[in-house]
């Protein structure tokens, strides 16, 4: 019993592939999960904090946080990639990602790709709508500044979410060209298709882990409800409404819509949040 307790690892888990997960402790181990995992009907994802032997893995630690699509755990920060052009700028999606990012009690973080496609008139509009994004809090990083980049995945597990083709995948490269043939792979299985076996991988940086995430991008508000949308527009909160529980649509003496008109909030945002709750 004790020699057992002896050979008692701690790791996280890096890859699962079919039944077998990859757990990277002072090495990477290839290991099946007991059978109380299926009985007690625990999913065990990537990012999970596990204990176990040299067969199997035989306990999980406490999360603190997951997401089900993608199925990882334990994540710091999400940096969602858009694109200035090519696909078109699209704050549309970008304020649909930071709601459900915020809803998760994640950190999102803002990387702008693609801004040497713009001309010079194209890029100030961008920067200057962007300056609303970090005024409210939000970190905004460009795809070009690497040394920033990697700052930030430092120590952290970091997942990279964005729709197909904002150059998720050259920008790993650019990370770290060890990630070359990886991001490949991936991106590869997205364009494939439906019959493709997609996996969630933590890829190690430095001292952090990062995963590229197409699963994310299918994620969608109708989990949320039309007080969790509005709960996630973080600056609403600054306002002062005239009802408790406003919802800054219908109602009068609304201080989001008055923000708005003084242009203190970010019209696009407002109109955005407004698609969302009608679920346009």
């Amino acid at each position: 019993m004790g020699k057992m307790q002896l050979d008692k690892k701690q790791g996280i888990i890096i890859k699962i592939y079919g039944d077998i997960f990859v757990v990277k402790s002072d090495k990477k181990y290839k290991l099946k999960a007991k059978m109380k995992f299926k009985k007690e009907n625990i999913k065990l994802f990537v990012g999970d904090q596990v204990i176990f032997d040299d067969n199997y893995i035989l306990d999980i630690l406490p999360r603190k946080n997951y997401l089900i699509r993608p199925p990882v755990s334990n994540i710091d920060q999400i940096i969602i990639v858009i694109s200035a052009s090519n696909p078109e700028f699209n704050l549309n999606l970008l304020d649909k990602f930071i709601c459900i990012v915020e809803f998760n009690n994640l950190k999102p973080i803002i990387c702008l790709s693609k801004m040497d496609l713009l001309d010079s008139k194209e890029k100030a509009n961008i920067s200057k709508i962007l300056m609303y994004y970090e005024k409210i809090g939000y970190t905004i990083l460009y795809n070009d500044d690497i040394d920033s980049i990697r700052n930030i995945l430092n120590g952290k597990i970091t997942v990279f979410s964005g729709q197909s083709g904002v150059g998720k995948s050259t920008l790993l490269n650019k990370i770290d060209s060890k990630f070359q043939l990886k991001t490949g792979e991936v991106s590869a299985k997205l364009l494939r298709g439906k019959n493709t076996t997609r996996h969630v991988e933590l890829l190690e940086i430095d001292d952090g882990y990062l995963a590229d995430t197409p699963g994310f991008s299918a994620f969608d508000l109708v989990e949320m409800s039309d007080q969790d949308i509005r709960d996630n527009f973080i600056e609403f909160s600054y306002y002062n409404c005239q009802y408790r529980d406003c919802m800054h649509i219908h109602e009068v003496n609304c201080g989001v819509k008055n923000a708005v008109n003084s242009d203190k909030i970010l019209k696009s945002r407002y109109e955005n949040y407004k698609k969302f709750i009608c679920k346009e």
